[in-house]
């Protein structure tokens, strides 16, 4: 707690931004983001918009994995889920993007209850495999639903807001960081609540939370249907960023992607899970600087080291696991707590 830091009502003891320095700062970032999009290369942006995606569909499997603890790697299904529910509910019942957005994400917590229910008696590894079952079950409707013909893929159109088109890389930014804000601000006060804590003891430890009158049952369902829903929004908005979408968007590597994120941002840490989607899709704009490093020098090296793409990333997971187990917000709380505490070291 910062220095003369006290308070003197239960309303300002819940308050979110506590001391005045942080609300500063949250003003400063809010100013960054704002003008971030107009002081860089749209390529950058097409990133940045690519990672607040991905972070949506990432809080999701953190509220189902980091605060309950429920092993998942089939996360992909559900983005599916949403981004082929939205290209229905927007192309062929010519629904709005703002009606549609929602719906796909109540259609992929549809799908979070279908494999819940019968997961109640399951836990750790066999939770996820019967995701991971999951995932190729509708990887595999996907690839043979004749309705969308998505064994070749599909073109979607471009989201629609208030009449404006979202056609560019700054109009989608604006949006996708107004639906992630939403996210967050959603997910930081939902475990404040009965709800989120109701969670993080059954993550902790699931008897001691049903000997003092937790419904284990329910939390865990409820646990999976938020999760699910985060993704069907990041699988919506996915689909209506890059306009086409193809089985191949949703499969297993897809969801070990998303556990990546969650792994290496750091469990049960909101602001870790941002971390870790930036840095993931980060990730293959490394390997192709690496690329254009080595391609005159070393051409062979070069052509084959988009290949390794998915072993680096297990590799950097392992590391992870090995030297910082609480990941990048690890690294991040240390950095905070020496700043604190300087000069001192205690």
């Amino acid at each position: 707690m910062a220095s003369g830091d006290f308070k003197v009502t239960y309303r300002a003891d819940l308050d979110i931004f506590q001391t005045l320095w942080l609300k500063i700062w949250m003003g400063i970032l809010f100013l960054i983001l704002m003008a971030f999009p107009f002081l860089i290369d749209r390529y950058y942006v097409a990133i940045v918009n690519s990672a607040a995606i991905a972070a949506i569909g990432a809080l999701g499997l953190n509220v189902l994995i980091g605060y309950t603890g429920q092993v998942s790697i089939g996360h992909a299904a559900f983005l599916a889920i949403g981004a082929y529910g939205s290209v229905v509910l927007t192309d062929k019942c010519g629904l709005p993007f703002l009606v549609a957005l929602p719906l796909s994400g109540a259609l992929a917590a549809l799908g979070g209850l279908v494999i819940a229910i019968p997961s109640l008696r399951l836990r750790g590894l066999y939770i996820a495999m019967a995701t991971l079952a999951f995932n190729f079950i509708i990887e595999f409707v996907i690839a043979h639903w004749e309705m969308v013909g998505a064994d070749v893929g599909i073109e979607v159109q471009s989201a629609h807001v208030l009449g404006l088109e979202i056609n560019s890389e700054i109009k989608f930014y604006f949006l996708v960081m107004v639906i992630l804000s939403l996210v967050v601000f959603f997910t930081r006060n939902l475990f404040r609540t009965k709800i989120g804590r109701s969670f993080i003891a059954i993550r902790d430890r699931d008897l001691s939370a049903e000997l003092i009158g937790i419904n284990i049952s329910r939390y865990k369902v409820l646990s999976f249907t938020i999760g699910s829903f985060y993704a069907g929004i990041a699988g919506s908005l996915f689909a209506h960023y890059t306009n086409y979408i193809t089985p191949e968007n949703f499969s297993v590597t897809i969801s070990i992607e998303y556990l990546a994120m969650v792994i290496m941002g750091g469990l049960g840490s909101i602001v870790g899970t941002l971390f870790g989607a930036l840095f993931i899709t980060l990730i293959p704009e490394g390997i192709r600087m690496v690329t254009d490093l080595l391609r005159e020098s070393y051409p062979v090296f070069s052509e084959k080291i988009v290949d390794f793409n998915l072993g680096i990333s297990g590799l950097i997971i392992v590391c992870f696991l090995i030297f910082e187990p609480e990941g990048l917000y690890g690294i991040w709380k240390n950095i905070k707590t020496y700043f604190k505490t300087w000069p001192y070291k205690y």
